[in-house]
């Protein structure tokens, strides 16, 4: 079966952890594209057990590669938050043994290059890698506001500094998000998530944030310049607009077309609710 968005054949969902994962698998069983889920061991989402699937270590590659093949997959979809590994306690299989050295040394130059070499061992055992915005074209942030609030002028220079600082740490691949608030720089995003920085936008000093009665400031996530986007483009969901809402500030922008919205509705519902605004800004914003 061939989808309105473009996949087709049989594909294998790579499950790390978050909603993302579940929701491509709630849609592949929706529109009947057959699938099946390796689940991350320790990572992923215990309701993905509902699906056809399997759990696999994170380094049994033979394991994954053959299950794969088994069950008839000509494609996969890395999906889902995965945390960079410590490599000395990692359970490789012989496949895994054999890549390793290519993983350890992708890492050293960054999640990007990381990434990418995981893509290439997959590519290299002739599976085709499809994006999860490509697997489901409907998760994408169009552009303009996603609910019913949008940002006023006060917002712009905001706006205009989170971008900018999301995409210059982009470029350096240290992180996808950044927020600000009245000029300032509030928060960058590392290793420890999106919602890890909104946490700690939450702890800052009520003077350089807002509150629920005043709200002020922008998170921003962006793809990296030079990101591979077949695999972790920036994602919203519910915990976003929750986590924002927590901060005290206004608002989320993100770059339309090349960010997820998981849970649309939801996502609409909680940020009309908790009074802040999701935008999709052009590219070249």
């Amino acid at each position: 079966m061939i989808l309105a968005d473009g996949g087709a054949g049989k594909i294998g969902l790579i499950a790390g952890g978050g909603g993302l994962p579940i929701a491509l698998a709630n849609l592949c069983r929706l529109t009947e594209r057959p699938y099946f889920v390796l689940r991350l061991s320790g990572i992923a989402e215990a309701e993905l057990a509902d699906h056809p699937g399997v759990e696999v270590g994170m380094a049994e590659l033979g394991r994954q590669f053959a299950i794969l093949k088994q069950q008839g997959c000509v494609s996969v979809c890395f999906s889902g938050a995965v945390k960079r590994p410590d490599f000395s306690k990692l359970k490789p299989d012989l496949r895994g043994v054999m890549a390793l050295p290519r993983v350890i040394a992708a890492a050293s130059k960054g999640d990007d290059a990381l990434l990418r070499c995981l893509i290439g061992e997959f590519e290299r055992e002739g599976f085709t890698v499809e994006g999860a915005q490509d697997v489901a074209g409907g998760l994408r942030l169009p552009l303009g506001p996603l609910g019913a609030l949008a940002a006023g002028v006060e917002h712009e220079d905001d706006i205009l500094l989170a971008v900018k600082v999301a995409k210059a740490i982009g470029a350096l691949d240290v992180g996808q998000a950044a927020a600000a608030a009245k000029g300032v720089v509030l928060a960058l995003e590392a290793q420890e998530g999106t919602d890890g920085l909104l946490r700690r936008c939450a702890e800052l000093p009520a003077e350089l944030r807002g509150d629920a009665g005043r709200r002020v400031g922008v998170l921003a996530k962006w793809p990296k310049p030079l990101q591979e986007r077949r695999i972790d483009l920036p994602t919203i969901g519910v915990a976003t607009v929750e986590g924002a809402a927590a901060a005290g500030l206004a608002g989320i922008v993100a770059e339309a077309d090349a960010t997820l919205v998981i849970d649309r509705a939801a996502v609409i519902a909680a940020a009309d609710r908790l009074g802040l605004f999701v935008i999709g800004l052009k590219g070249e914003a």
